[in-house]
């Protein structure tokens, strides 16, 4: 009976691949029937377009090049790096105005509680903790925020975003996901919990499953801060030649890795845990037209902008006031932030960090901007969330820590692929009604970035025994 059993079992196994590849099979002949529909009704109505008008037709001209296999993809990047390239340079003046103004503020509080002669540990909890916590997300979250999603919603209401999906439907759908993915990867340049919502376009359920649990990878706003400064420290600093090239082309590269890692863990999840085949649907391209402007700067405000901040702004709260009271706390004349750092030292050494970093980017839960501000604190033993002056400053006294280039590297590399922050695992939590694939959202993005920093410093240190 247990050889039958066995026989049965291993038909079953056997038909279940068959029928899997009959699926596959006939995904693949719907979509050419589909292709062919299109096809015949788009030659019937060139004929009869023909026969009325024989002007130019600019959508189809802009399409040919737009979806064209050749320059499809360079006009692409070019486009979607325009748009990141006018949101962080164009985000520096308001971020420094808003930082500015926060500081006035500060100075007003602090006068406020010496007026009232507050107990010093209500002033650094709720000043140098809480509000100076706030101050940093709001003003480094807001501008990009403000600039990035109106330049997207612009793109949108043009026409432009399904062309975007039209050109990585293959890719995605190589890797068992949908080709819609292309357009919550793309809001996760924004924020990460924006791409997470966005993802409610894809209809099936496994692929939406595949898009929110890799849309992390992608480097949102809140990360390119600590990206720019590290490649301009250690590749750009000391007036190197085309540093400043460099180390531009070292904050694409982590885009690039970002990008990449998305591919292939939507591979592997779909081959895995989240095995299933490719869903097919007929993207029917819409004709471009003209943006309403003043619809789509409210809409991208409201619904986008302060609704991502409000959320970032409950959770970075709570978040200044915990650091400043680990900062704050001594035991054994060292405070607690020394002595986790100490325990996760070790781990950290493995991957090319140390204890203060793997610390920072835990405190920094809450919202990506405040892992530096953490770590120069930790580093300096001061009592509350601080910058220092100038990146020379900064640079010198990570240099004073052991910092070298590779640690600048397995920073950036861990930055790109860590755990989502805590706004974006709240939006996970809502998007998949609980916390089972929240959890495994921050095990898979943080082993991801584990395993690569170990796989990078372990390569270097090898080739550093060769040669």
């Amino acid at each position: 009976m247990g050889v039958s059993a066995a026989l049965n079992l291993d038909e079953l196994i056997e038909q279940g691949q068959e029928l899997r590849n009959a699926l596959g099979a006939e995904t693949e002949i719907q979509d050419e029937i589909v292709t062919s529909i299109y096809r015949r009704a788009e030659a019937i109505a060139s004929k009869v377009a023909s026969q009325v008008d024989r002007g130019r037709d600019w959508n189809k001209t802009i399409d040919d090049l737009l979806t064209s296999r050749l320059v499809g993809f360079p006009l692409m990047l070019l486009l979607l790096g325009g748009i990141l390239w006018l949101t962080i340079s164009g985000a520096n003046y308001p971020s420094n105005a808003l930082a500015s103004l926060f500081f006035m503020l500060e100075d007003q509080l602090t006068l406020l509680f010496l007026r009232w002669k507050a107990p010093e540990w209500l002033y650094g909890l709720v000043v140098l903790g809480t509000f100076r916590c706030l101050a940093w997300v709001v003003s480094v979250m807001l501008p990009p925020m403000a600039i990035f999603f109106p330049l997207f919603t612009l793109l949108e209401d043009l026409g432009y975003l399904p062309r975007v999906a039209f050109n990585l439907d293959n890719i995605f759908k190589r890797c068992g996901a949908h080709g819609k993915q292309a357009l919550t990867m793309a809001m996760g340049f924004g924020c990460n919990a924006a791409g997470v919502m966005a993802a409610r376009i894809i209809d099936s359920p496994r692929e939406r499953l595949i898009a929110i649990l890799t849309n992390n990878f992608i480097p949102c706003n809140g990360r390119f801060p600590l990206l720019i400064s590290m490649a301009v420290l250690f590749l750009g600093a000391g007036g190197m030649k085309y540093g400043t090239a460099i180390a531009s082309l070292t904050v694409a590269s982590m885009v690039l890795l970002g990008i990449g890692v998305t591919f292939l863990v939507s591979y592997i999840l779909s081959n895995t845990m989240l095995k299933g085949v490719s869903s097919s649907f007929a993207l029917e391209l819409p004709p471009y037209r003209r943006p309403q402007v003043l619809q789509v700067l409210i809409r991208s405000v409201l619904d986008r902008t302060l609704f991502v901040l409000w959320r970032a702004v409950k959770v970075a709260a709570p978040a200044g006031a915990l650091v400043w009271i680990l900062a704050n706390i001594n035991i054994g004349g060292v405070n607690i932030i020394e002595h986790l750092a100490g325990y996760l030292d070790p781990a950290g050494r493995l991957m090319g960090l140390d204890g203060f970093i793997l610390l920072a980017f835990i405190l920094g839960l809450p919202a990506n901007e405040i892992v530096i501000p953490t770590l120069l604190m930790s580093y300096l033993g001061a009592g509350a969330l601080m910058e220092l002056e100038s990146l020379s400053a900064m640079r010198e006294l990570l240099l004073a820590r052991g910092w070298t280039w590779l640690t600048a590297l397995n920073v950036m590399v861990f930055s790109v692929l860590h755990f989502p922050c805590g706004t974006t695992l709240l939006t996970i939590k809502h998007e998949t009604g609980g916390w089972k694939w929240t959890i495994i959202a921050a095990l898979l993005t943080t082993g991801t970035a584990c395993l690569a920093c170990f796989i990078i410093t372990q390569l270097v240190h090898i080739v550093g025994l060769l040669f």
